[in-house]
């Protein structure tokens, strides 16, 4: 038990900072995410004081956005998603395609290797599913219901291009890793998997419907075990796969139920993402780092957001155009997993890597402040 004490302890400070923090943000009108990724700084290395565990907290946010994305894939509606935001299908791959195109072209201008301006351009052009989700659910929300099932549609499909792009990528300039005909071939034999397990999960949540502990035990360790399955023998990233393990085994009643036995997890552990986040800037390389981190910015802005909104536009989802586009204007987690592959292998020099954490702690307060103001103040026209 004495060994387990220090990571107790993490975990319990960590969460009363981020509570702390949190309730100030919102005081003074910020999105209590700002706050997590303060309380972040606040037990980081690079700052004065007690310092956190950060392996270990991050290895706790990874857990979190794993049973979060499954919570989602449960919660989207499919049917939905082809009758009335079919648009979507093509939309949302368009706004990766445009996005990565042109700012892998800015910053491969700007002296960035082929190779690194290809992975930070597909890193900005997808967005935060955690981010996207606590902007559909925080109880100050101002987004309507169609805007809310159109962002996380555009954010799964982000994701599901994000993915593909970035086996392609990978296979074009690293030799040891799966080729994009590997990657897809294991996302397909995941899905089928996935499938399988559709037929079987709900029969037995059925069964443990009436002994609630079971039935809670059952519902996160189905979420958890499907995603590293798919992980460890498909290849494929464990976020997207808890994703489609929640997708496919959404459309009944007992998974419902299974979904909001899981939402007091998904929300702790979610803050448990954002310090880990936080926990990750180093004050001291700022400075040489922020030419970069407003470049991402400006991105995020001219090369994502705007295509988003043209796009939502253009497709006449029932949707509001502005607020959505602006929802999806932050840099997402997945672009944490780009960058660090860029730095591995030395396509993307450090200060690079520190201008993108820095890129997606402001993207991700702008937007979460942002979307809440559009709906507001009028960005609800389609």
């Amino acid at each position: 038990m004495t060994e387990t004490a220090p990571l107790i302890l993490d975990l319990g400070l960590v969460l009363l900072l981020a509570a702390l923090f949190g309730w100030v943000a919102r005081r003074v009108g910020l999105p209590a995410v700002v706050g997590y990724l303060i309380a972040g700084l606040a037990v980081s290395p690079f700052t004065p004081g007690y310092v956190a565990d950060s392996e270990q907290i991050a290895l706790l946010a990874d857990i979190g956005v794993v049973i979060l994305l499954f919570e989602v894939g449960i919660e989207v509606d499919v049917r939905h998603l082809g009758k009335r935001l079919r648009p979507l299908l093509w939309a949302a791959p368009i706004q990766v395609a445009v996005s990565t195109a042109t700012s892998a072209l800015v910053l491969w201008l700007l002296g960035l290797p082929v190779a690194g301006a290809l992975l930070v351009g597909l890193g900005i052009s997808l967005s935060s599913s955690v981010v996207i989700v606590n902007i559909t659910k925080s109880r100050r929300r101002t987004t309507d219901p169609d805007t809310e099932r159109a962002l996380l549609g555009w954010s799964v499909l982000q994701d599901i291009a994000g993915v593909a792009a970035a086996a392609v990528i990978l296979a074009l300039f690293d030799a040891d890793s799966v080729d994009p005909a590997g990657a897809i071939g294991g996302l397909v034999l995941y899905l089928f998997l996935a499938l399988a397990v559709a037929q079987i999960a709900p029969r037995l949540l059925k069964q443990l419907q009436w002994e609630r502990d079971l039935f809670l035990i059952v519902s996160v360790a189905t979420g958890l075990s499907i995603a590293a399955v798919g992980a460890v023998l498909f290849g494929v990233p464990v976020a997207l796969a808890a994703f489609v393990a929640g997708l496919v085994i959404s459309d009944n009643k007992e998974m419902e139920d299974a979904r909001a036995a899981i939402l007091p997890f998904r929300d702790v552990f979610a803050v448990l993402f954002f310090v880990a986040v936080g926990s990750l800037i180093n004050p001291l390389n700022l400075a040489p780092a922020l030419p970069f981190a407003l470049i991402a910015i400006a991105l995020v802005l001219f090369a994502k957001v705007l295509p988003a909104y043209l796009l939502a536009r253009a497709s006449r989802i029932p949707a509001r155009p502005l607020q959505l586009a602006v929802s999806l204007g932050q840099v997402g987690e997945f672009s944490f997993v780009l960058a660090t592959v860029g730095l591995t292998q030395g396509v993307i020099p450090q200060d690079v890597y520190t201008g993108i954490l820095c890129a997606v702690v402001a993207s991700i307060a702008a937007s979460s402040a942002a979307a809440r103001r559009f709906g507001v103040r009028g960005g609800q026209s389609s």
